[in-house]
């Protein structure tokens, strides 16, 4: 059984990319309904819209199933925070006034998300199958490193020193 690293593993998507700490969530607990009301404050869409943004905000480590957004626009209707009408035979939902208000109580969770999204858009751009080629020598710098930080621990110039070293090796592969 794997253990449950919490939230930090919602803000940290190499653990999703990497499949550790078992099942990692983008949203915690009555988020995923303020990112929806917030995307529909931008624009009315249909729900796999919202799908394929939650997608792209996300750079593709977070993908919304029909079993989990369609529901909650259901949730949303019913609180009267949006409704919707049909447009070339699709359900196109829009925010309402209730809806605007529930978006108004808590803006710093609506930008806690969309910034936790940029942060794992980052992440996502670079996860692809092109980085199996680095993943073994990624694996084996991070043992080195961390093996590293435990020897020199509480030593300050060797603790700098590893900084350092790691800082220099990060700048070489930006430059690569």
């Amino acid at each position: 059984m794997r253990p449950s690293w919490g939230s930090w593993a919602s803000s940290n998507p190499w653990m999703a990319a990497f499949g550790l700490g078992g099942r990692v969530r983008f949203f915690e607990f009555g988020e995923l309904r303020l990112a929806i009301l917030s995307l529909l404050e931008e624009a009315p869409r249909h729900g796999y819209q919202l799908m394929k943004a939650l997608e792209e905000r996300s750079g593709g480590l977070y993908r919304g199933s029909a079993g989990s957004i369609y529901p909650t626009l259901q949730q949303l209707e019913d609180e009267r925070l949006i409704h919707d009408n049909r447009h070339d035979g699709r359900r196109v939902y829009h925010l309402t006034a209730a809806g605007r208000k529930e978006l108004a109580k808590d803006p710093d969770a609506v930008r806690r998300i969309w910034e936790r999204a940029e942060r794992w858009e980052d992440w996502g751009s670079c996860m692809g199958p092109q980085i199996v080629a680095a993943i073994g020598p990624l694996g084996e710098i991070l043992k080195a490193g961390m093996r590293a930080s435990s020897r020199v621990a509480g030593k300050r110039d060797k603790e700098q020193r590893l900084r350092d070293i790691l800082e220099r090796t990060r700048r070489e592969l930006e430059e690569l």
